[in-house]
């Protein structure tokens, strides 16, 4: 069987002549031609293989082919309608899905406020993934994908300076208590270290900041994890000392799980960037978001 291809403007000239009863009165609501009506409707009649008017010189009536497939045709406009109307709606409210990829690291900074998030966009629906690697924004369908430090070169992505954050040394006040006490840089090399493998497979050196110069140091690892959480815990549980971004660590801090090490040698640390995907116009759900992890992070 031939499949019967149709299209929206024939079938809404068929609707607007069996509405008015009158090709004449379809095409001025349609603000089109009365011939461009009369061969819109042919042109569903052969696709469909029947006739759907009965026309004479007096009125314009249905067959009863023509009844059964009104019903079904005002059926799929209206249909049609109510999603355009909602569409319209989505882009001045935030309504809908948003999936949102972040470091691992930020999920105490950003999982206990959920239900605030939730309060303050009720119809925003979020999906989230926690990862240190450079997702792929576009190729992998996020909406929003949060970073620090360097960003991809790529055009197809809108860029959003969120923070700066600081480099600074932590540890659990259980691993302070059993170890020697830390007053100068010089003596962290005798502690333990729980050390980062960014996605590049590099081990990340700590950031120190001594006589006004900044410094990198290399110290002998404990145990070296690639999930910027894993670190965190590994740190809380009081594995050794950690370099943490500032803002990520503070939850734990207040509330007394983790303590600044040497705080007077912080560095200053990477940005930390919202990547986009290219849009004529963001999203109201996206835009939402967005802000509210600008607010959190600020």
């Amino acid at each position: 069987m031939e499949r019967a291809d149709t299209s929206f403007p024939d079938i809404a000239a068929f609707v607007g002549v069996a509405q008015t009863g009158s090709f004449t009165r379809a095409a001025e609501n349609l603000a089109t031609s009365k011939s461009n009506v009369g061969k819109a409707v042919q042109r569903l009649e052969s696709r469909l293989g029947t006739k759907l008017f009965q026309r004479t010189t007096r009125a314009v009536r249905l067959t009863e082919d023509g009844e059964t497939y009104l019903i079904a045709a005002q059926a799929a406009l209206d249909g049609l309608r109510d999603a355009a109307q909602a569409l319209a709606a989505r882009k001045e409210e935030p309504i809908g899905r948003v999936r949102l990829d972040i470091p691992s690291g930020f999920r105490q900074l950003f999982l206990p406020t959920i239900s605030e998030l939730r309060h303050r966009f009720p119809q925003v629906t979020l999906e989230l993934s926690m990862t240190d690697r450079m997702s792929d924004a576009v190729g992998e369908g996020w909406d929003i994908v949060v970073r620090a430090g360097a960003l991809p070169q790529d055009s197809e992505m809108t860029v959003r300076k969120l923070c700066n954050t600081s480099l600074r040394l932590y540890a659990s006040p259980d691993y302070l208590a059993r170890h020697a006490p830390i007053e100068t840089p010089a003596d962290l090399v005798q502690h333990d270290a729980v050390i980062f493998r960014g996605f590049t497979g590099k081990l990340r050196p700590w950031s120190l900041t001594e006589n006004g110069h900044l410094r990198e140091l290399a110290p002998p690892p404990v145990i070296v994890l690639s999930d910027g959480q894993a670190v965190i815990d590994a740190t809380v549980i009081g594995l050794g000392i950690s370099q943490l971004f500032d803002k990520v660590a503070q939850p734990y801090v207040d509330c007394g799980r983790l303590v600044p090490v040497l705080p007077g040698v912080d560095s200053p640390g990477p940005p930390v960037h919202a990547l986009i995907p290219l849009g004529s116009r963001m999203p109201a759900k996206t835009r939402a978001v967005l802000n509210y992890l600008a607010d959190r992070l600020r």
